[in-house]
Parts: structure tokens; C-alpha cells; sequence
């Protein structure tokens, strides 16, 4: 039956037609953005799960912003203690040379060059900042670098950080105490002393005085390479005990767990705060002692250090290897941390890139298949519009009925 009033091929294609323009326009868009999820109305549970990640990839970017920062910071503590170590290297061949000096007016002379190096060590300790952070003058403690955002299956988010310890490389506020006595090799402010045990049954003593100690004053005893403290607490030295006891079985406990091949350690009941030393090894052991007051800086020593004088030339040859070793140590332990934060910065930066790469996989235009389907679009719209055309042409063919 034919109708004028009720065009149904008309109302058939325009109907394909609307379907066909607003795939096109679906088309168009995604050729524009090159997404092809570009609102939460393209795919709501697609949309949500690739804008949680964009937000997770621009807070990877700032951690890694912050992971450089911390790396820069670091690694400018580290050049610092390198060279901090080169300067007291310089320091230890002066001390040798007054050791061997003729008499105290050459020594006095070597004492000017060793001062200038001790300047020289503190310029470096004032200098070392970035950023306004500087991890060997004693006043950054520890710096905590956020390294991580991590989400688990609920989606709940933690952070992780990384702990960078600073090490004071610092000089001042070094107050000696006498804390050593009877023993060989003992300076003359008895702030520190030196000796060595000769192999196959060496013996010496060290000997901690009964003296005012403060909580946090220590006693650091060097044998070999290897480096043992007890820092003093408040209940070592509360009144009734006695300090020089507790110190010397600290440190003989300390000195045991070392492990030095043929070392015997004994402690002198009889005598207060004694350890006797005994070398049943192979090869001779050099020992040394160190006395540092609380509040004076990791390399504090240098400041007692004077080789103006044959028996100061000694004392400070005993004292400047366990400065050196202080140094090196701190070196080295800026080096393990600017390796982590570069290993973890390298890792934040290919984790962005996967994320990125799966954001992509998800919403991204697919514009090989894009282009085709352009192309099947607009010929179909051609199509439907002349097959709107040919349906509006019905009702023009009635009129020939009535002629």
C-alpha cells in the first residue's frame, strides 16, 4: 500500500543515515584526539581504569623529579668526602715528614702547611650543599627521598622512601679529656694514644681512666683497618658506676667480634677499665686510640692535631688514619647511596614508560583501522543519502495515479 502520509522507506533511511553520521562523527573524533576512548561516555570502566594510571604516571614523574634532585645532593656529599680524603692523605705525608723532621723549627714549619689543609678540609664541609642540604656538616640527620608509589589489588596506595644517612665530616668543638693512661705511645693531652703488638705474642695494655665522662663522649679503638666505639649513655655514667669498667668491656666484646686472627682480649678486674691485648697471629697489629667529646664533629681530631713538636708529630701520626678511614667510610657509604637512587630512578623511569604503554593499548585510536573505516563511513553516507532521496521520491509517483 502506498501512502503520502506515512513515508516508511523515508523513515527507514534516515534512520541508517542518523546511524551512519553519528559513527562517522565517532570516527572523526578519534582521528582528532587519536583516542578512541576519549570521555567516560566511550567506556566508562576503560575511561576510569586509564585515568587512575595517568594520575599514577604524573606522580611517578614528580617522584622522579625528586629521585634526581636527591641523587644531585648526594652525589655533591660524595665528591666532598673524596676530596675531603685526598686532603687529609696530603695531611697524613706532612705528619710523616714532621715525624721525621731534624728538629722543632722545621716541624713548626710543616705544622703551617698542616693547618692550611685543615682550613681546606672545613672549606670543603661548608661548601658541600645542594639545594640548601649539606650531608657532611652535622646539621641534615637523615634524608628521607620518597622512591615509590605502590597500589595494591583494593587500590590502596602506599609510598616508599629511601633513608640517606648524612656523615659528619665536620671539624669543630673538639674538646680533649685525658681518657688514656699507662699506656705506650699516650699523648700529651692523654686524648689519644698509639702502639703496635708485635706477632707471635705481643701484649699491651689499654687503659681508660676513671674521668667526667658526658653522655655521648666516646672512645674509638683502631686495630688494623678495623674500628670499634663505645659512646657513653646516660646510665654508663650515672652515679655509683663506673664508666672506664663499662667502656673497656664494651669495647672488648666489640673487639672480639671483630674476628682478628690471633688476637687475645682480656679484661683486668683488678685494675679499672683495663684491656689487655695479646698478638698470637702471623702479622703485627697496629692499634690506636681516640677520645671524642659529644657534640664535636666526625673529624673533630684534626683540630688536637700539632706537629710542631717531635711528640705531637707522634700522636698525630696515630690519630689521622682513623680520620682518614672516617672519611673514606662516609665516601663510600654516599657512593652505595647514589647508586640506589639511580637504580631507583632508572626503574620509576621504565615503569612511567610501561604505564604509558598500557594507557595507550587501552584508550588510544587504532588509526590504520580509523582511516579504513573513514573511508567505508563515507561512502555509506552517500549511499543512505540517496537512498533517502529515492524513498522521498515515493509519494511524487502517486500524483501519476491520478492523471
Amino acid at each position: 500500500m502506498s501512502s503520502i502520509v506515512t513515508n516508511t522507506g523515508a523513515m527507514v533511511a534516515l534512520q541508517t543515515l542518523k546511524g551512519i553520521n553519528s559513527n562517522l562523527a565517532k570516527v572523526q573524533s578519534e582521528i582528532s584526539t587519536g583516542k578512541s576512548i576519549d570521555s567516560a561516555k566511550d567506556n566508562s570502566a576503560v575511561w576510569a581504569i586509564s585515568k587512575t594510571m595517568e594520575a599514577d604516571v604524573s606522580g611517578f614523574k614528580k617522584i622522579s623529579d625528586g629521585l634526581s634532585v636527591a641523587e644531585s645532593t648526594v652525589s655533591v656529599a660524595r665528591n666532598a668526602a673524596e676530596s675531603i680524603t685526598g686532603l687529609l692523605t696530603q695531611m697524613k705525608d706532612q705528619i710523616v715528614q714532621a715525624k721525621g723532621a731534624a728538629n722543632d723549627g722545621e716541624r713548626t714549619k710543616i705544622q703551617a702547611n698542616v693547618a692550611a689543609l685543615r682550613d681546606q678540609v672545613a672549606s670543603v664541609v661548608g661548601a658541600a650543599q645542594f639545594n640548601g642540604v649539606n650531608l657532611i656538616d652535622n646539621t641534615a640527620g637523615t634524608m628521607e627521598v620518597l622512591s615509590s608509589l605502590n597500589r595494591d589489588s583494593a587500590g590502596l596506595v602506599t609510598s616508599a622512601k629511601i633513608d640517606v644517612a648524612s656523615q659528619d665530616l665536620s671539624i669543630g668543638a673538639y674538646v680533649a679529656k685525658a681518657a688514656f693512661t699507662g699506656t705506650n705511645g699516650v699523648s700529651t693531652n692523654e686524648d689519644a694514644a698509639a702502639f703496635s703488638l708485635d706477632n707471635g705474642g705481643g701484649t699491651d695494655d689499654i687503659i681508660i681512666v676513671d674521668a667526667t665522662y658526658a653522655e655521648g663522649d666516646s672512645i674509638s679503638v683502631r686495630i688494623g683497618d678495623k674500628t670499634v666505639t663505645h659512646t657513653f649513655s646516660a646510665s654508663d655514667i650515672a652515679a655509683g658506676n663506673t664508666p672506664e669498667d663499662i667502656a673497656a668491656l664494651s669495647l672488648k666484646s666489640k673487639i672480639e667480634a671483630l674476628g682478628i686472627s690471633g688476637l687475645d682480649v682480656a679484661y683486668d678486674s683488678g685494675s679499672p677499665g683495663t684491656l689487655s691485648l695479646t698478638n698470637n697471629g702471623a702479622n703485627d697489629l697496629s692499634v690506636s686510640m681516640q677520645f671524642k667529646n659529644a657534640g664535636s664533629g666526625g673529624l673533630g681530631g684534626l683540630s688536637a692535631i700539632d706537629v710542631s713538636t717531635a711528640g705531637g708529630a707522634t700522636n698525630a701520626l696515630a690519630s689521622i688514619d682513623g680520620l682518614i678511614r672516617t672519611a673514606i667510610d662516609a665516601g663510600a657509604a654516599f657512593g652505595t647511596s647514589q647508586n640506589q637512587l639511580e637504580t631507583q630512578n632508572n626503574f620509576v623511569g621504565k615503569l612511567m614508560d610501561s604505564m604509558k604503554t598500557g594507557i595507550g593499548a587501552m584508550v588510544d585510536a587504532d588509526m590504520e583501522a580509523v582511516s579504513a573505516r573513514l573511508q567505508a563511513l563515507q561512502v555509506q553516507q552517500q549511499l543512505a543519502t540517496q537512498s533517502l532521496s529515492i524513498a522521498n521520491q515515493g509519494p511524487q509517483n502517486i500524483l501519476s495515479l491520478f492523471r
